[in-house]
């Protein structure tokens, strides 16, 4: 089978895994495709993975894969709590099914962050 791993293959992928998900919502961040678990960002298409956003402890641990970077969107630095997944074919992100469980179950969790007045 010949590798495919288009931003719009990778879309038609996420969107078959996490938009049956309850809560979790499709749109933009910097004009990439992403992701929103009760209106928090949790997963985005970028360059040629998909950067998601899960608890530190899962994200360390991830980082030992081969196919896991850290998510340094735009050249920033890494984050601590986000890890981009890059997968040869688009359909392996199937594997990624529990890892985007916990991320959609890890941004629901996080409480809104109040500006400073």
């Amino acid at each position: 089978m010949p590798k495919s791993n288009s931003e719009s293959d990778r879309k038609a992928v996420l969107d078959s895994l996490l938009l049956k998900m309850p809560s979790v919502v499709d749109g933009k961040m910097f004009g990439y495709p992403a992701y929103y678990a009760n209106g928090k960002l949790f997963a985005c298409i970028y360059g040629e993975g998909v950067g998601l956003k899960i608890p530190e402890k899962i994200a360390n641990k991830l980082l030992s894969e081969d196919h896991v970077v850290p998510f340094q969107p735009l050249g920033k630095s890494k984050m601590r709590e986000w890890v981009q997944i890059n997968r040869a074919r688009s359909a392996d992100y199937q594997k990624d099914i529990n890892i985007f469980r916990s991320s959609v179950e890890f941004v629901s969790q996080l409480q809104t962050t109040k500006r400073r007045k």
